[in-house]
Formats: C-alpha cells, sequence, structure tokens
C-alpha cells in the first residue's frame, strides 16, 4: 500500500512538472527585505536552457524592463545588482522568448535599520516557518513580531518560528527591535497540495467592464471572475501601492457573488488585481491605471494574440475621436486625426508601452501591451491530454469492462500520437506497457477533440497507475 502511495505521489508530481521549459526565480541572499546597498543575484534556474530567459521586474516608476535596461548586470540567465536602493523594490519574474513566465518573487529594498528575513517563495502547508529580525550587524537582537498588525510576541533571540503552518498562518508580517527601528511589512504565503493541483483545473479568468486598463476617477468598474468551477469560491484580490493581497470588501468594492464593483475609481484604486480560489489558485492578472488627467489611452487589458489587429484609443471624458498622437516606449510613432490607431497582424516586436497625447488637453498614463504568441501558448500545456475511465471511479470489480481515453485538448494536432500506459505497482512484473502489449484494445477514434481509447478486463492484481505518453519522447 505504500509502495502505491508513492507511485501515486510520483504521478501527480509529474502531472504538475507537465507544464514543460520552465524556470524558476531563486534570489540570493534568500529574503525577500533586502537593506539600501546590498548586493543581490537573481536566477532562472531553466529545465531548458534553449528557450532564453530573462530577468523582468515592476517596480513603482517602470513596467517590465529587462536586467540590463537601466538596472542590473545580465550574466547567462542571471542578473546582479551590486548596489540595491529602495527604487529596486518591486516585482521580479524570469521570462522566455516565448512568453512563459516564471514564478514572481517581491522585493522590498529600505533605507531603515531593520529588515524581515522571510521566504522568498510559498511555504508548504505542514512545514515550519521562521522569521527572523535583524539590522545591518546583528540578527539575534530581541524582537517583536506582528501579523496583519496584530502583536504575536516577543523573541529574545530576534527569531520566531511557526511550526507545521497552514492556510491561516498566511499574512502580512513585520517585526520591531526596540531603540533600533521596525522593518518594512512582507507578505508570507502558505501552499496547500490542492493549491498545486488545482494550478491545471478550476481555473478562472478576469474580466473587466469597461474593458480597458485605463480608468478616470470616478469612474464605476465592474470585475468578474468567470469560472470552471463556481464552487472553488473565487474571490477578487489586489495589490497596490499602499496596500497587499486585500479582497473585494476590505475597504474597497462591493461583492457580489464572484464578482467585484467599485462604483467610485480613485487614483489609489491603481494597481494589480486578480481573482484567487480557496485553495490558492489564481487567475490572470489585469493591471488598472485610475488617472485624476483628463487623457486616457483605451488600451485591451489581455494580451493580444500574435497576428490579430490592435487598435488604441485616445480620449477623454467627453470624446474619443479628437486628433491624438501615439508613443510607444517613448518614441512618436504617429498622429491620428480620429484619435484611434489599429496596429494590423501585431507580432512580438509591438509588444511594449504605449501612451498618447492630444494637443492642448494633455496626456494619457502608459499602458503596457503584451503580444501572446502560439508557441507560448502551447508552452504552457505542452499539447496536454487528460485521461478519463468510464465508469467514473477509482475501484472496479473483477470482472468488469473499463474504458479509458486521452481526450486531447489541442485537438488540430493529432500527431501529438497520445498512447495509454500503465505503471503497475512495484510487485508486478511488467513496467509502462503500453495499451495492446498484452492488455487493452485499442480503439483510435476521432471526435471532437483527438482521443485514444482503450477496453480493458483485468484481474484484481493488475491495479494500476494508467497515464498517458506522447510518442515524441514527453515523458510525464
Amino acid at each position: 500500500m505504500a509502495q502505491t502511495s508513492l507511485q501515486w505521489l510520483i504521478f501527480l508530481t509529474s502531472l504538475l512538472s507537465s507544464t514543460t521549459n520552465q524556470a524558476s526565480l531563486t534570489v540570493s541572499p534568500s529574503s525577500s527585505q533586502m537593506f539600501a546597498g546590498q548586493s543581490v543575484s537573481l536566477s532562472c534556474e531553466e529545465d531548458d536552457s534553449s528557450a532564453g530567459w530573462t530577468l523582468r521586474r515592476n517596480t513603482t516608476r517602470e513596467t517590465r524592463t529587462q536586467c540590463g535596461d537601466g538596472w542590473g548586470r545580465p550574466a547567462g540567465s542571471s542578473c546582479i545588482i551590486s548596489y540595491m536602493v529602495p527604487r529596486d523594490s518591486g516585482v521580479y519574474w524570469c521570462e522566455s522568448r516565448e512568453g512563459a513566465t516564471s514564478n514572481s518573487i517581491t522585493i522590498t529594498v529600505t533605507g531603515g535599520p531593520v529588515t524581515l528575513q522571510s521566504p522568498v517563495l510559498p511555504v508548504m502547508e505542514g512545514e515550519d516557518l521562521t522569521l527572523t529580525c535583524r539590522t545591518k550587524r546583528s540578527s539575534n537582537l530581541p524582537a517583536g513580531f506582528y501579523k496583519d498588525g496584530s502583536f504575536i510576541r516577543n523573541e529574545p533571540a530576534g527569531h520566531m518560528t511557526i511550526h507545521h503552518v497552514s492556510r491561516s498562518d498566511e499574512g502580512l508580517y513585520k517585526c520591531d527591535i526596540s531603540s533600533v527601528g521596525e522593518s518594512p511589512p512582507s507578505w508570507v504565503s502558505v501552499t496547500v497540495l490542492t493549491s498545486l493541483l488545482s494550478s491545471t483545473t478550476n481555473q478562472a479568468s478576469l474580466t473587466v467592464s469597461p474593458s480597458r486598463s485605463q480608468m478616470f476617477k470616478d469612474e464605476s468598474v465592474s470585475l468578474s471572475c468567470e469560472e470552471d468551477d463556481s464552487c472553488a469560491g473565487w474571490t477578487l484580490r489586489r495589490n497596490t501601492t499602499r496596500e497587499t493581497r486585500t479582497q473585494c470588501g476590505d475597504y474597497w468594492g462591493r461583492p457580489a457573488g464572484s464578482s467585484c464593483n467599485i462604483s467610485f475609481m480613485f487614483p489609489g484604486d491603481s494597481g494589480f488585481y486578480w481573482c484567487e480560489s480557496r485553495e490558492g489558485a489564481t487567475s490572470n492578472i489585469i493591471t488598472i491605471t485610475v488617472t485624476g488627467g483628463p487623457v486616457i489611452l483605451q488600451s485591451p487589458v489581455l494580451p493580444v494574440m500574435e497576428g490579430e489587429d490592435l487598435t488604441l484609443t485616445c480620449r477623454t471624458k467627453m470624446s474619443s475621436n479628437l486628433p491624438a498622437g501615439f508613443y510607444k516606449d517613448g518614441s512618436f510613432i504617429r498622429t491620428e486625426p480620429a484619435g484611434h490607431m489599429t496596429i494590423h497582424h501585431v507580432n512580438r516586436s509591438d509588444e511594449g508601452l504605449y501612451k498618447c497625447n492630444i494637443s492642448s488637453v494633455g496626456e494619457s498614463p502608459p499602458s503596457w501591451v503584451s503580444v501572446t504568441v502560439l508557441t507560448s501558448l502551447l508552452s504552457s500545456t505542452t499539447n496536454q491530454a487528460s485521461l478519463t475511465v468510464s465508469p467514473s471511479r477509482s475501484q472496479m470489480f473483477e470482472g468488469q469492462s473499463v474504458s479509458l481515453s486521452c481526450e486531447e485538448d489541442v485537438f488540430f494536432d493529432s500527431s501529438a500520437g497520445w498512447t495509454l500506459r500503465e505503471e503497475p505497482p512495484l510487485n508486478v512484473s511488467e513496467t509502462r506497457t503500453q495499451c495492446g502489449d498484452g492488455w487493452g484494445i485499442d480503439l483510435l477514434v476521432l471526435p471532437v477533440f483527438f482521443s485514444k481509447k482503450a477496453q480493458i478486463k483485468r484481474p484484481p492484481a493488475a491495479a494500476a497507475i494508467f497515464f498517458v505518453f506522447k510518442q515524441q519522447g514527453m515523458i510525464p
């Protein structure tokens, strides 16, 4: 039984790793807070060096800039920042040429005397979490620790350990050393196994109405989590310059099921918005900028698919057809007499930071426009197939007939050649045999989705883990 459980764990791990060509971002020293003047190294630890991973970041002053563009020194798939300053605070991530992204890490740089040393990556449920309050010279002074603004306890040596963390330990932590000072706050996340599994299921898509990334002050906005599974309990969350991971209803917005209505937008509402389930799965992220100025740029909130047309509109509160000049990455493109600019058949080179200007009225804030290429979509699923079984259960009576089907999401690529295989318990002689090799009848059918089916009659001793295998060599 223990061996079978181990195999299931291996199987689940293989499912989680099925998003190939992924990179993991690491930071050294491994802390989410840094002192001004510190040296930091960020590295994209990658499965496929040919993917061309690059370090990028968002700060309060810049969006999606890459290492070497005014900050950091590139070194292969790493980036070294020799002297950190507070304006280096922000969100960092790795991005491939195809648009795939790694985990993101939030770094806070302080000019103050105290930092909270906390994990940069989520802590797995059940593990121990250690937080350290430190000055530049010492990490063992007595310190007080706080979570979500509430005092927890004092620790005489400056280290606080929470044993066997659970989701309730997730929150905003800070610390204080008497007569020295207080650290900035840092968010600590806790990951549960179900949240790892839900990265491939129970997905939600965040939409915004009106559908644009810039809003005028006092506008009304509705954000909705369009969900595959309503029982997953999706909630709207946001990060702004003043708050982190607050949810709709906590002093902003009015919850309405899996939607959130903001009746009067203010510049303080500018930030990143996303949906999050009870298990920790997240949707796409939408960036919203609220301006008190007279002009906005109407641009897509979601990435534009390569080959599609992109239309940008420069507008005031009263009009969207005044002559306007358009800019990309600070360079003038052209003037459009009716205030609309269309870029036909966009490609990756059209990605960038756009803004517009209406003469004698004003200039819009900048907004980032992303372009998604087909390969980046495919790299997130790598031609995934879903294995289904009929009857739909994990236990069968001896003598029953069973049908297993590989339903491939990428219906236009039947050449992927999915095959049914099984991994029997360790005390059974065969290993990773495929349907037709002494078990099952291979029935190739082509319904709406590409599908491989196998019908099986097996004795009880043949309990096994079944999975799909792509002939080109992807081993799950």
